[in-house]
């Protein structure tokens, strides 16, 4: 009898673990479903959070190649589309991407700019069917406010609107030109580009480049800025908040017009000019970038040392325009490779330090990752 209660008591104690057990393990599931789910239901939300921004890309001077003075300085076999292929994925994923087109496009065009001191100049000609590079890397929006648009004459700024248009993207800055409108994911976007030259939509005329802006804010959502200005090279990376002179010319002032502007309804400024990157600001909660360096510039413009790093920014807003945050990527050029990602981060290193020493008041933070916020 003592035997046949002690396999009872056995055989009960076993059903009893095993039920445990399988609660237990039940548990164990069920917590790390809730939790896969919490993980899942996180990323959603900020899935939804961007896809409820509006995100713009701005990039710096793109010269794809030139035919002039030779095909020498053209890609190998006058096919440019090697030259982006590293770096669509971050062109291409935006409501709006943003370039400095560094010059023309024409097939036969003569070159009809002339200058007092050839050792310093430079004068360039894309050939008309590179327009479809940009296109297929993503580009919306391109600035033609620049030194070497009439590198080929009225003719040669006329020949550049009539390729952009047909391929389908947007332009403004010259004086045939001076604004574009547009639509995407449903808000209206206003668009135009200065630079410090008379013939062109003039950044050293504040007031009147500011009438420009007001009208384009009454009549869309965002304005985005564009401006060619300040001066050249690795010894001219801060901003001075003072006229900029270079070779003798007045190269603007590039922090009024830029605080002038967004007073006036900018919502975005992308700079450029200098050749090399410089500092980011927030003010009155619009983000400005003021300058994006070289960024794709095949030939005819030096590349070395710091310029040739180059920033893509990513500039996240809510639906009026107001800053929530960007992402700085960086990348480089190598001669003849055309651009590429850059992991070492070193343009990234180069706006951390210059937007501390020349916007100490500014309360921005720039992480190592590159995401740009403003501290609270």
């Amino acid at each position: 009898m003592l035997f046949l209660y002690s396999r009872i008591i056995l055989l009960i104690s076993i059903v009893v673990f095993a039920i445990c057990c399988r609660t237990s393990t039940e548990k164990i599931n069920f917590v790390s479903q809730d939790s896969a789910k919490k993980t899942q239901n996180i990323s959603v939300a900020t899935a939804k959070t961007e896809d409820s921004l509006v995100s713009m890309v701005g990039t710096g001077d793109i010269l794809l190649g030139t035919s002039y003075p030779d095909k020498n300085s053209l890609p190998p076999n006058n096919d440019c589309n090697f030259e982006l292929a590293d770096v669509l994925n971050d062109l291409k994923n935006a409501d709006v991407t943003f370039g400095n087109l560094e010059g023309g496009f024409a097939d036969n065009l003569p070159i009809t700019k002339t200058c007092n001191n050839p050792a310093v100049c430079y004068t360039f000609r894309m050939p008309e069917k590179y327009v479809f590079c940009l296109k297929d890397a993503g580009y919306d929006l391109l600035s033609m406010a620049n030194n070497h648009i009439f590198d080929m004459g009225q003719a040669g700024v006329d020949n550049t609107i009539k390729v952009i248009e047909a391929a389908g993207l947007k332009a403004a800055g010259t004086l045939k030109n001076k604004t574009v409108i547009f639509e995407s994911r449903g808000l209206k976007f206003g668009f135009c580009a200065f630079a410090p030259d008379n013939s062109l939509c003039d950044m050293r005329n504040i007031e009147k480049a500011a009438e420009l802006v007001k009208q384009l804010s009454a009549e869309t959502d965002i304005v985005i800025v564009s401006f060619h200005g300040g001066a050249e090279g690795k010894s001219y990376q801060n901003v001075t908040r003072k006229t900029e002179m270079f070779l003798g010319e007045n190269r603007g002032n590039v922090y009024e017009f830029s605080h002038k502007m967004i007073e006036a309804g900018a919502d975005v400024v992308f700079g450029h000019g200098p050749h090399v990157t410089r500092a980011v600001e927030v003010y009155k909660n619009r983000f400005i970038a003021y300058s994006l360096g070289n960024f794709c510039t095949y030939s005819r413009i030096s590349i070395s040392g710091v310029n040739g790093l180059a920033p893509i920014i990513k500039v996240f807003t809510d639906k009026t325009g107001k800053f929530q945050s960007a992402r700085i990527i960086s990348t480089y050029q190598e001669s003849g490779k055309g651009v590429k990602l850059d992991s070492q981060k070193r343009v990234l290193k180069i706006i951390q330090n210059l937007t501390k020493q020349d916007f100490p008041e500014v309360k921005l933070q720039i992480s190592d990752d590159g995401i740009v916020t403003l501290a609270e």
